[in-house]
């Protein structure tokens, strides 16, 4: 067998150039800024560096404000680990001041909302309860989310605006911390995309098939009717792995399909782990042609506050 001989370089060749005449991607004026003690929201932001994610943010925040300036389409789509982690008071906030145009949500986003307005509290134990069968089985949240779904259907509405018609007309106790209340009183649309069987609701007996499908194509539709307005507009992505970022994909294709032109779009992605499907059907492919995708990495109970407050800043 021939064994290969290998010899040192002769690193006396090598050719070098000065340091400064490179490109740097790090540059003093992009460095962070010390902050003293007491300082304001404003002065945070400013100290921040211009770096990455911290750069991100702020340009983010200032695509949010410039388009609700301009009167252009911001929809969040969200799962329901934003309202779990107790972010609808900003969220509804920033309905009330008509920064956000529309909502989607899963299924489960809306069996937290009601819950949040009927008892003030939410997000059962399920370790705890999956052993004997309980899991799933509040009464009140079965009841009468399926009861409003087939008022709806029957009203010819979604599933968003049923269930928000209903938190109102029965006032509920706590239904200021409600968003499907709060865009029914607002008149914002509000949808809901559900797999059948993937929420707790589908366990229950007044679970009726048919009324969960028409609400929920009835609310594909609406949010399709978004999605045609979001050109220069912006589609924020929060906490939904796979629902939301699957059907923004195919109503962002049906709206092109029916001669909306939506170009220039600016998608944003925030979860504390990042998944395929929103990296791939809400920051690369619906910007590919034209616009810009970003992704943002957290927990959500930090990130949304910073940049809603980012937001409110920049407005």
């Amino acid at each position: 067998m021939r064994i290969k001989s290998f010899k040192p370089l002769d690193f006396t060749k090598v050719r070098t150039y000065p340091a400064a005449k490179r490109f740097s991607k790090v540059q003093t004026s992009l460095l962070g800024k010390k902050l003293t003690k007491g300082a304001s929201m404003r002065a945070f932001f400013n100290s921040l560096p211009e770096i990455l994610a911290a750069q991100n943010l702020q340009e983010i925040a200032g695509k949010i404000a410039d388009c609700h300036a301009k009167n252009r389409t911001v929809a969040l789509g969200m799962g329901a680990h934003p309202i779990k982690v107790g972010l609808s008071p900003l969220i509804i906030d920033f309905l009330e001041r008509g920064i956000i145009d529309a909502i989607a949500l899963n299924g489960a986003g809306v069996i937290h909302d009601f819950e949040l307005a009927y008892m003030g509290e939410t997000s059962e134990d399920v370790d705890a309860a999956l052993k004997d069968g309980s899991f799933g089985m509040g009464e009140e949240t079965g009841s009468f989310i399926n009861q409003a779904i087939s008022d709806g259907s029957r009203n010819n509405l979604g599933i968003g605006a049923a269930v928000g018609l209903a938190i109102n007309q029965h006032r509920l106790a706590h239904r200021k911390l409600s968003i499907l209340a709060t865009a029914d009183r607002l008149g914002i649309p509000v949808t809901c995309h559900i797999a059948i069987g993937t929420d707790i609701i589908h366990m229950h007996p007044k679970a009726d098939g048919k009324a969960l499908g028409h609400g929920s194509l009835r609310d594909f539709r609406t949010l399709t009717s978004v999605v045609a307005s979001l050109d220069r507009g912006i589609y924020l992505n929060f906490g939904s792995a796979v629902v939301l970022p699957e059907v923004f994909l195919k109503a962002l294709s049906l709206a092109r399909n029916l001669g909306h032109p939506i170009g220039n779009l600016t998608t944003v992605n925030l979860d504390f782990l990042q998944h395929y499907r929103p990296l791939t059907n809400v920051v690369n492919r619906p910007t590919m042609h034209g616009g810009k995708g970003y992704n943002l990495t957290g927990h959500m109970e930090i990130m949304v506050p910073l940049l809603f407050a980012a937001v409110l800043e920049e407005l």
